[in-house]
């Protein structure tokens, strides 16, 4: 199932590289080079993850700018870093797990959809959105307990808090042993249901978006090299675009879907990560109860009304646009890298 085809109305013909399914992957090279692809990846995009969730634990919102500077002014480069390395131990399996899930999704939906009688382009969206839907949920067996970890290294040392964790971490190692002794196992998935609530319609939003505005943007080259070829004079009707031209459309299209998918789960993004790093109002007492969803909420519209539930919307956005375009590039270029056969990869639309 080709899922990079133009709209089916456009009178243009692309041809494209043919989707690689599961069955087609050579599952070693598809991990291992999708270990070291996307540590790359998460180690450059990491300080927008830092600064966004900086932004979403404070009282007032500030600019990320500004946050940036004050941070590395005190802390230096290596402040943007901070949880860096526990972020990286657990992203590895969860990116395994989570790309598994994906593409068998994906596959088996896909070829039920078409069955079904769905068109091409429906099948698709609907592939897209479940793969991306049982990714997450089976992702945040490893990334939430990471995120929690991660998350209150990232804020460590921050000035105007809410309610932050009185616990200095020396490390992760230090963070999750003093975690799991304050709260037990539990404390490690605080969080768990929102991230569900968050991540997985997120991903499903992503990937259905991602789906729909590739298929746009190559309606849309179809039709602008269509009115080229009549105003030229050339009848051709056949387009074979080359491999700059193809990352180039699913660059965009992703940064496209990253954008939508932002603003979207943006609240409930906020909602989880103040859930899994502060405290709550009690937690004095007995340094056991974190706060409930319904307390953190109404903390927010008390510091702020409804829109500090978007703070930190601008590094999120940027965060996920960007990680969407170099994950999604360096996603279809891994496939290609782990193809059994790289012979035959092209059709038509």
């Amino acid at each position: 199932m080709n899922l990079g085809a133009a709209e089916e109305e456009s009178a243009q013909e692309i041809h494209l590289p043919a989707d690689i399914n599961w069955e087609m992957l050579d599952k070693s090279k598809f991990f291992v080079l999708g270990a070291a692809l996307f540590s790359g990846v998460s180690g450059a995009l990491y300080p927008a993850v830092l600064m966004k969730t900086r932004q979403q634990v404070c009282h007032s919102q500030g600019s990320c700018i500004r946050t940036a500077f004050t941070l590395v002014r005190h802390e230096g480069l290596r402040g943007l870093y901070r949880g860096f390395g526990t972020s990286l131990m657990g992203t590895i399996p969860a990116r395994a797990l989570y790309m598994t899930a994906l593409e068998v999704t994906k596959s088996n939906v896909g070829s039920a959809a078409v069955s079904l009688g769905l068109t091409e382009a429906k099948a698709a969206a609907v592939a897209n959105a479940v793969g991306g839907l049982s990714a997450a949920m089976a992702a945040q067996l490893v990334w939430t307990p990471v995120d929690v970890v991660s998350q209150r290294l990232m804020v460590q040392g921050s000035a105007g808090l809410v309610n932050a964790s009185r616990c200095n971490y020396v490390n992760g190692f230090d963070a999750f042993r003093k975690i799991v002794r304050a709260d037990g196992p539990k404390g490690l998935y605080r969080g768990f249901g929102i991230s569900i609530l968050t991540y997985a319609p997120s991903n499903a939003v992503w990937w259905a978006s991602y789906s729909v505005a590739q298929r746009m943007v190559w309606g849309g080259i179809g039709c602008y090299v269509c009115k080229k070829d009549e105003e030229s004079g050339n009848n051709s009707t056949t387009m074979k675009p080359d491999s700059k031209t193809i990352m180039a459309v699913q660059g965009v299209s992703a940064a496209i879907a990253g954008s939508v998918s932002a603003l979207i789960t943006m609240p409930l993004d906020t909602i989880k990560t103040r859930l899994q790093v502060l405290d709550g109002e009690d937690s004095s007492n007995n340094g056991k109860r974190g706060p409930s969803i319904g307390q953190t909420v109404r903390n927010l519209v008390r510091e702020g009304g409804w829109t500090a539930c978007y703070r930190g919307l601008g590094p999120r956005c940027a965060s996920m646009s960007m990680s969407a375009t170099t994950m999604i590039t360096t996603y279809e270029f891994l496939k290609r890298l782990s193809a059994k056969n790289h012979d035959g990869f092209y059709s038509k639309s």
